[in-house]
């Protein structure tokens, strides 16, 4: 029996091997939990707060998870260390020269302190903003995310995938919620680990000022 042609062309050596260098291509992770999940990826340079992500000189493409209570919804009754808030800055320094992304709550104020694109945007670094459900990767609330991307065009970010309906948990209790249990803290910060993989894999398609990728 003769198999049907695919359509596809065979992969060349060289292909492959450009392919494999995607794959492996380093990323940078700061301002990670010591268990982050990003630690069970392959080629992922994990900063948490053992290792310090202010010392940070490379020139990998990063995904950046600065600490977000002080710029957060709820700030007025956040208790930041004296430090933390500027963390933040420190993240999009880093996105700016090496290209990635940096990762905040969709009500951060950090966009408006900073001056960081809204929606439909770009800025001159050519850095734009997408709003996203961690529930779309598996997280049990809706969770709402901004990112902020830069050395990557929308359409060549990886698949995104969509859910219908609504998550089956709640950050906090509302009114017109009660009906869903709440979340506990600790479960509500953690990655899921497919947002993760698909945060890691976008900042491999992102190429920095510095010329890397």
């Amino acid at each position: 029996m003769t198999s049907k042609p695919t359509g596809n062309a065979p992969k060349t050596e060289s292909a492959i091997g450009v392919a494999m260098s995607d794959l492996l291509c380093p990323v940078a992770v700061l301002f990670a939990r010591v268990d982050s999940i990003y630690k069970q990826l392959p080629s992922c340079d994990v900063w948490d707060i053992q290792r310090n992500a202010l010392k940070y000189k490379g020139k990998s493409p990063v995904v950046a998870h600065p600490p977000c209570r002080a710029w957060s919804q709820l700030r007025h009754q956040a208790k930041p260390v004296a430090g933390e808030k500027e963390l933040a800055l420190f993240a999009v320094k880093v996105v700016r020269e090496n290209g990635g992304v940096l990762e905040h709550p969709a009500r951060s104020v950090l966009w408006t302190t900073v001056g960081l694109p809204e929606p439909g945007e770009r800025d001159k670094w050519g850095g734009w903003t997408m709003t996203v459900p961690q529930w779309w990767w598996g997280h049990d609330c809706d969770k709402s995310t901004r990112l902020y991307i830069v050395g990557c065009q929308p359409k060549d970010i990886p698949t995104v995938p969509l859910k219908l309906g609504e998550a089956p948990c709640v950050q906090t209790y509302s009114h017109q919620c009660r009906r869903r249990p709440q979340m506990k803290h600790t479960k509500r910060e953690a990655t899921p680990r497919d947002f993760a993989i698909w945060l890691v894999s976008l900042a491999r398609q992102c190429k920095g000022h510095n010329g890397t990728r």
